[in-house]
């Protein structure tokens, strides 16, 4: 099993709170399990004084689909999703020893969420279902083992430290993801220009549309040259409008980007 994150743990406990638990067994039926079977259906991070169901989810959401949508039927749930504002990357020797310091040039923004959120956007608006971005700095702990990733030249990431928390986001419904696509209900726009408005790469741009097209929050209404144009839809219409069924979610909306 792999070891969990610093910044994994510290997040558990600080949204499970101290009258909830950690690594919480949920049952079937309230009360007790399935044919005797004495297991619980499903482990959680952790569960609230009130009930409320915690999920802490550093990468791809499509782990927590068949488990959120047979949970949020009967009890609420919060998935927590961190982004890195500002991290400080401590290097070590494979004796332990800190050689060096430095801090990653590259900042964490809420668009950051549609890399983990596109392989699972079910999840998102399911009632009872809560998505919080937490904003946080983090110490990143890297061995140079020569065990890691080619691109970081075999160094590994061997733990992420809480360093500080800001202000959340926190998207219950249709219409809180609407600020996702920052343009006029009247302006028709390309992948190009939410890239350019939202200050973030192409290929996140692309992923944040299909997440939006699948989630019916935006629609194709055409092609402007090569580009499909897209325009927001109407907020009114936003809460009346059911979710599209899954298998749909294609069928006006970009291909689903690589991963």
């Amino acid at each position: 099993m792999r070891r969990e994150s610093d910044l994994h743990h510290a997040l558990k406990m600080q949204y499970a709170g101290a009258d909830g638990i950690t690594e919480a067994g949920i049952y079937p039926a309230e009360g007790g399990d399935e044919g005797g079977a004495n297991r619980p259906l499903y482990i959680c991070d952790g569960v609230r004084a009130d009930g409320e169901i915690i999920e802490v989810q550093t990468g791809s959401f499509a782990p927590l689909k068949d488990k959120v949508h047979a949970l949020a039927g009967s009890r609420r749930v919060r998935i927590i999703y961190p982004v890195i504002v500002r991290k400080i990357i401590e290097m070590f020797d494979t004796d332990g020893v800190l050689v060096r310091t430095r801090a990653s040039p590259r900042k964490g923004t809420k668009w950051d969420l549609f890399k983990a959120l596109v392989y699972g956007w079910e999840t998102a608006v399911l009632e009872n279902v809560t998505v919080e971005i937490a904003f946080v700095d983090v110490a990143e702990k890297r061995l140079a083992d020569g065990r890691g990733s080619w691109r970081r030249k075999g160094v590994s990431i061997a733990d992420r430290r809480l360093l500080a928390q800001y202000p959340s986001i926190e998207l219950r419904n249709r219409a809180d993801y609407a600020q996702f696509a920052p343009f006029a209900p009247s302006e028709h726009w390309t992948t190009a220009n939410l890239a350019a408005r939202a200050g973030i790469t192409p290929h996140l741009a692309q992923k944040t549309v299909f997440t939006l097209c699948a989630l019916g929050i935006v629609r194709c209404i055409g092609k402007r040259g090569r580009s499909r144009e897209y325009v927001l839809i109407p907020q009114e219409e936003l809460s009346a409008a059911p979710l599209p069924p899954q298998g749909t979610a294609t069928r006006n909306s970009p291909s689903i980007p690589n991963p």
